[in-house]
């Protein structure tokens, strides 16, 4: 759609721009800044709005609807203390590569004095985002088009700062929009050097224990077919990062997530390999396990952007530059041509393990009245259909439901790459939105929901429908964990049981507190009954310690 421009108030000629970019929810928080641009996005045919509690939670919600769509997010703010909000859900965006425009006021221009004055673009570059002073009437169209570019192209947060007063200002003639899809270019897959394949094909050939793990753009390349194939053919076995989580567990032969979320029964096996082979996967910190995981293979990195460091490590051996699907079949179709591999590794009793075993066979002592957060994972893998979208929250809870099997990838969420909680809530909400469904589950802590549980009144007020599994230590469960193994008082960072329940209900929401893990079955087919989100307020033991934290405190957390 081509906006109008003759003598059109320069915000709404922006929101007709917005919409021409394909723009159909925006998510806002209005104030002086852009109340009258996010007004006249509302009241565009097609378009829909969200309005949340918190400028963060406007920003995450947008970044939850990419991650279900694969449409840039749109939030908006106002200036000034808006704009200072957004710091931390622009750097969590930034870091995750995740597209979005946000379109923020700025102080007026010709105002004498204005006390939510800010100088915003300094606080945007610091957190990774791109900024863009739209100060220009005559290139206005440029701006939004920039941006829109930006956002996909380099896959970050751009933010859109217009001036108050200028923005009720006619908008000169500029013609008719032309959106960003015009110029954006169509790169085709990109296939890998034969030279390298063949090399690799022979290492595969005479790896003893080879690991082939599949990542996010793994996922996004359409390769599971392929590098399972792949998989076959060399005798490897399959693994995925965290983001990849779920795209083998049909295969007896898949060990789930690699790095420190992994299975116990792969932390033993770690030693074995000989040879690890990623597609699709930046090989960060968090999927070798900061070095200790695989520390007797080589490394090869089949990505279409590979990097030799990577969160101050080298991330692999051998480089490959490659779309991971082109690769996969490559390397299967020579791996075939070659014949017999040496790859012993896949056995029956092997495969018997992987299916039996737990992820996490420590014991603790469960202190009567609540819950081994293991079990209720266990028992909400069970009841839970495995079409739902899930929705994972930070810190020390975030482990537990990641073993969670038989889930696609595409329909899991996670942003960890700040290591910031509170972001949760409203990234499933963006999901929700989205997918309007009511087949969201968001896994959270409780000290990660209260900080942004005004969100409720968004649920409640805008009819948005999800389940919050919510696991309540009554405290910040990685700082309780952390301060015990030092040896130091831990009661800072102990809150007591937080009755969410209560609060949900007070929100016009539906909330249970649960104690015993068969309550959840029936519960859950009175929540598809209903069209209102609820809160599940699991009463969960602080006793319990994931296997990741449990391994970082030996070593000594805080340390790379």
């Amino acid at each position: 759609m081509n906006a109008p421009v003759q003598n059109m108030p320069i915000y709404q000629a922006l929101a007709h721009a917005f919409q021409a970019e394909g723009v159909d929810h925006q998510f806002t928080l209005m104030g002086d800044g852009n109340m009258h641009w996010s007004t006249a996005m509302k009241n565009l045919p097609g378009v829909t709005t969200t309005h949340a509690r918190h400028e963060h939670c406007a920003t995450m919600m947008a970044a939850g609807y990419y991650l279900a769509t694969g449409k840039v997010g749109v939030a908006s703010v106002t200036c000034g203390p808006g704009f200072t909000q957004l710091m931390t859900a622009l750097t969590t965006a930034s870091r995750a590569n995740i597209p979005l425009v946000v379109f923020a006021g700025e102080a007026p221009m010709h105002a004498k004095w204005y006390n939510q004055w800010l100088d915003q673009p300094p606080f945007a570059a610091a957190s990774g985002a791109h900024y863009i002073s739209a100060h220009s009437p005559q290139r206005m169209h440029q701006y939004v088009r920039e941006a829109f570019y930006i956002a996909q192209h380099e896959r970050k947060p751009v933010v859109i700062g217009v001036p108050y007063d200028l923005q009720k200002q006619p908008l000169p003639n500029l013609g008719e929009y032309q959106p960003s899809t015009e110029i954006l270019p169509r790169a085709e897959r990109l296939p890998p050097g034969e030279a390298q394949i063949d090399q690799l094909a022979e290492k595969l050939a005479n790896a003893k224990c080879p690991m082939v793990i599949a990542g996010r753009g793994a996922v996004r390349s359409g390769a599971a077919a392929e590098i399972e194939e792949m998989a076959e053919a060399s005798g490897a076995l399959l693994a995925t990062t965290l983001l990849g989580r779920g795209m083998f567990d049909h295969n007896p032969f898949s060990v789930g997530v690699s790095g420190g979320y992994a299975r116990a029964i792969l932390h033993e096996l770690s030693p074995q390999f000989d040879l690890v082979v990623t597609l699709g996967s930046s090989v960060n910190y968090y999927t070798v396990d900061g070095g200790n995981m695989y520390p007797n293979a080589e490394l090869v990195q089949i990505d279409v952007a590979p990097q030799g460091l990577n969160g101050g490590m080298q991330v692999a051996d051998m480089h490959i530059r490659a779309d991971a699907k082109l690769a996969a079949t490559a390397v299967a179709k020579k791996l075939r041509a070659l014949g017999k591999t040496k790859a012993a590794i896949r056995t029956p009793a092997l495969a018997q393990r992987i299916k039996d075993e737990p992820a996490d066979a420590n014991t603790y002592s469960v202190e009567p009245g609540l819950l081994d957060p293991r079990a209720v994972i266990f028992e909400l893998d069970r009841v839970i259909p495995k079409g739902y979208d899930s929705v994972s929250g930070s810190g020390h809870q975030s482990y537990f439901h990641s073993v969670m099997r038989g889930r696609k990838p595409e329909k899991y969420f996670a942003v960890r790459e700040f290591g910031a909680i509170g972001n949760s809530i409203s990234l499933a909400m963006g999901v929700a939105v989205a997918r309007k469904d009511g087949k969201t589950v968001l896994f959270e802590g409780d000290g990660s929901l209260l900080m942004h549980i005004q969100e409720f009144e968004v649920m409640q007020r805008h009819g948005i429908k999800m389940l919050m599994c919510i696991m309540n230590d009554g405290a910040y469960g990685a700082e309780i964990h952390k301060l015990r193994h030092d040896g130091m008082d831990d009661s800072g960072a102990i809150f007591g049981r937080t009755d969410l329940a209560a609060i949900a209900k007070g929100f016009g929401l539906r909330g249970t507190t649960i104690t015993d893990v068969s309550q959840i079955e029936p519960l859950f087919k009175a929540y598809q009954a209903q069209n209102t989100a609820e809160v599940w307020n699991f009463q969960v033991s602080d006793k319990v310690v994931n296997p990741t934290m449990a391994r970082g405190v030996r070593r000594g957390h805080g340390k790379m």
